[in-house]
Order: C-alpha cells, then sequence, then structure tokens
C-alpha cells in the first residue's frame, strides 16, 4: 500500500507542476518506474541542502518517459534505467550527443541487476535461470516494450542461454521464448509488475532489479517473500542527463546540474544503497557490502556488442525480441 501510495503522490506532483510556472528553482525529473522510494529520499536530503528548491517527480518505463518528453513532458532531468531512450532523446534533439561526459562513470552514479523474488520458503526451488523455463514456473516481469527494466531481464536470460548453449541461436530463442511463454500478464512497468506478484498474488517468481525484490522482501517481510540472486546476471547502469532543451527553456540548467551532482555524493551515494543499489563509491560500497549477494555480471558491450547493435537485433521492429515475443 506504501508503494502505491507514493504513486499517487507522483501523479499528484506531475500535476502540480504542469500547472504552475517554471522556474530556476523548480525541477522535473522524468525517472525509472520502480523509483519512487529513492528519490523521496534523495529529493528530501537534496532540498534539506537548497532550500526553497521544488523537486517534483515522474515514474513509468523508461522507454515511454522518453516518448513523452519528445510529446511534451516538461522534465528537465532524466534519471532512466537504460542508455538507449537517452538515445532516443539526442536523436530528437532533447539530450546532447555527449552527455555521457557531462557526469562521471559514463553518467552512472549508481547500479543493479536482473534479480528474483520469490514466495517465502522458495516453493519451487528458483535458483537460476534454468528453473523459469519448467513448465510448473509461472513468471512476472513487465513488457520490454515499454521497460527499460524488463529489457535488462529478456537480455539477461539471452546472456544465460548463450552461456547454457554454447552461441547456439536457435536454441538460445527456444529458451528465452519458454520463459516468455511463462508469463500471464506482461505490465507496462516495473511497479505494476510488483503489485501483480505482491499484490494480486500471481506469479512463482518476480524478475525485477534487485534493488526492488530487496526493498519488497524488507518491506512485505522475510516471512512472506525472499530474494535469489542467479549465477549470472546483466549489469544494469543507471544513466541519468540534463535535458538540455527543456533546462534551456526553463532557465533550470544550473540546478539540473547541481542536483544529479548530488546523486555521487556520499551522502547521495549512502542513500542509494541503502535503496539497495550497488554504489560507484568505494567507501560507502565497502560500508553496505554485506547488503549485496556476489554474482558474476555481464556487460552488454561485452556479451551483446553495445547498445547500438542491441538495439539493431534484438529490439528494433522484427528483430529477435518481436520474433520471441510474437510467439508466446
Amino acid at each position: 500500500m506504501k508503494r502505491l501510495l507514493l504513486a499517487a503522490t507522483a501523479v499528484a506532483g506531475l500535476i502540480l507542476s504542469s500547472a504552475s510556472a517554471w522556474s530556476a528553482d523548480k525541477l522535473l525529473n522524468a525517472s525509472y518506474d520502480v523509483g519512487r522510494e529513492l528519490f523521496v529520499a534523495i529529493n528530501k536530503a537534496y532540498v534539506a541542502e537548497h532550500p526553497g528548491v521544488t523537486i517534483d517527480q515522474s515514474h513509468a518505463g523508461t522507454s515511454k518517459q522518453a516518448r513523452a518528453i519528445v510529446e511534451g513532458l516538461a522534465a528537465d532531468v532524466v534519471t532512466f534505467n537504460q542508455v538507449p531512450d537517452i538515445d532516443f532523446l539526442v536523436k530528437n534533439g532533447y539530450v546532447s550527443a555527449d552527455w555521457q561526459k557531462s557526469f562521471p562513470d559514463n553518467a552512472s552514479p549508481f547500479y543493479s541487476l536482473p534479480s528474483f523474488l520469490v514466495r517465502a520458503g522458495n516453493p519451487k526451488n528458483i535458483k537460476d535461470w534454468d528453473d523459469l523455463a519448467r513448465d510448473d514456473v509461472q513468471i512476472v516481469f513487465p513488457n520490454p516494450k515499454t521497460s527499460g527494466n524488463a529489457r535488462y531481464t529478456y537480455l539477461a536470460a539471452y546472456a544465460y542461454g548463450l552461456e547454457k548453449f554454447g552461441g547456439d541461436a536457435e536454441k538460445v530463442k527456444e529458451f528465452v521464448g519458454k520463459i516468455f511463454s511463462h508469463v500471464p500478464v506482461f505490465d507496462t512497468g516495473g511497479r505494476a509488475s510488483t503489485t501483480t506478484f505482491a499484490e494480486r498474488g500471481i506469479g512463482d517468481v518476480l524478475i525485477t532489479f534487485e534493488s526492488e525484490t530487496q526493498g519488497i522482501a524488507k518491506e512485505y517481510g522475510t516471512d512472506k517473500y525472499e530474494t535469489v540472486t542467479p549465477s549470472i546476471s546483466l549489469l544494469a547502469e543507471f544513466p541519468v542527463a540534463i535535458v538540455d532543451k527543456v533546462a534551456d527553456e526553463n532557465g533550470s540548467r544550473e540546478l539540473a546540474k547541481s542536483y544529479l551532482e548530488f546523486l555521487y555524493t556520499p551522502e547521495g551515494q549512502k542513500i542509494e544503497a541503502e535503496y539497495s543499489l550497488r554504489v560507484r563509491d568505494e567507501k560507502v560500497a565497502a560500508e553496505f557490502k554485506d547488503k549485496f549477494p556476489p554474482v558474476r555480471l555481464v556487460t552488454v558491450e561485452d556479451v551483446f556488442g553495445g547498445w547500438e547493435k542491441v538495439q539493431k537485433e534484438h529490439f528494433a521492429e522484427g528483430a529477435l525480441l518481436d520474433q520471441i515475443y510474437g510467439k508466446r
């Protein structure tokens, strides 16, 4: 219920921001779907250091958010969960082409990975991606067409399949397709899938970012849910950028820069780690190391040849995702 109330608050903030005059002391952050609680805490801390500043939020699947900005959502900054959605804004003239050079670590202050959440006692004994292809397992994750979260899930499963089947493309497609066939409903974003799993009681396993699986287990109790970290997962970077076109029109560039820089400060990094995101600051990461199980992370660059290649081979119209998705 707490998460649903936060969603309503975010929508109310968005309506308020649209109805009032923009100024250099106000920002709209368009962010990923399951980042509500994190940014409530981030914004509270940032505003405490910058009295008089107002930060409004918009949350949805980041592909949907990127399209909304092009269609008129006046976001000054974006805090997304996949690079292609910011590249989409670059192609449409909203973000500068060198955005990854504007902030450290390729403009990704923290990262995560696709992880599993199962019901208490793990009754289906789900341990790794293999188990998701079993016919007795029902899976919940959002639609890769609208959710960056789900695209990481798809790519992580595909990467696992590539190793399992020695690069045999047809066997990998069959493996991932079987996983897709076990999803009863594809919600548009990660938080909706959380609701489907936790509130509606659908599915044996929820696949979402580790930050979300840990957050749900903490909020609802380990007597109801437990997390499972697969043997292999995909590095999910969370890129940030100033929406240059909007920030320049609103006169909010300096505030936008300051806000995104805050995400890299020790205070910001500590908040992010508290919300189960893996952070860049070595001292903060060491402080929270017991919170994060060891996992072998592969990258989009190493496995798939980079995001541009992924877009063409997997996510373009008629590409591999469409071929697999269409067979479910």
